[in-house]
């Protein structure tokens, strides 16, 4: 289990995070919403041990990052398309996270092939379209075999064919006993596969519920998701 509790997060003297309190459980597809600026970002980057928390408790599987032995092989994250050298290969940074990992790297031809880019794995990165780079992200979130999976808008920039692709992979990853936090702005998505839904608004949870608890009697998500956040302008820091 992902388990946050009272965690609070302040960038610059600011809170971003306040007070956020939510678990993931095994098998679980968990979806993060919120305009920007409400945190999301930061949330996502706070399990990962990217940014620090000023006070609360994140455990994963019952320890805290810092705690872990291996972490590739607890967490795996894709927090943005920048991960990867732009002239590298997605097999040689691929390749490169694994020895970092203590990930046997046999496991490249494994994640590389799961998400379709086994023909494109000795081009450059830079060569990549925005939706390759989306994938190659994915396949280093997965390289670990972890059970947990932190994802940020891991739809942008893919197209049809790769969204219906990304659709199912989620589900049965889910499907697994995996447990799964994804940051999305896209809704449509969301409603197709989301067992439940987390809304920040201004740093706060606003909403934490199964996904046909939260849309209840409203017609849609987007009524739903638009009745829980308050119709203003998001101040301040935006992560």
């Amino acid at each position: 289990m992902l388990d946050i509790n009272g965690l609070s997060v302040r960038v610059g003297g600011q809170a971003v995070l306040d007070g956020v309190t939510t678990r993931v459980d095994d098998g679980e597809l968990v979806y993060l919403l919120g305009r920007n600026g409400t945190g999301k970002t930061t949330l996502l980057r706070t399990i990962c041990g990217v940014i620090p928390a000023s006070s609360g408790r994140i455990l994963i599987d019952g320890k805290r990052f810092t705690d872990l032995d291996a972490p590739s092989t607890v967490i795996g994250m894709h927090l943005g398309m920048d991960g990867a050298h732009p002239g590298h290969t997605a097999r040689r940074h691929l390749t490169w996270l694994a020895r970092a990992g203590g990930i046997p790297t046999g496991r490249v031809a494994e994640v590389l092939d799961l998400v379709g880019l086994t023909d494109a794995a000795g081009r450059r990165v830079v060569d990549y379209s925005l939706g390759m780079r989306q994938r190659l992200g994915i396949a280093a979130a997965l390289l670990g075999d972890a059970r947990t999976l932190i994802l940020d808008e891991p739809v942008n920039g893919l197209d049809i064919d790769g969204i219906r692709w990304l659709r199912g992979l989620l589900r049965d990853l889910a499907d697994e006993g995996r447990r799964l936090l994804i940051a999305s702005h896209h809704l449509d998505e969301v409603a197709r596969t989301a067992d439940r839904v987390v809304v920040l608004d201004s740093g706060h949870v606003a909403a934490d519920a199964p996904l046909t608890e939260f849309i209840g009697g409203h017609t849609d998500l987007e009524e739903a998701y638009l009745a829980t956040v308050a119709e203003k302008p998001t101040a301040g820091v935006t992560v």
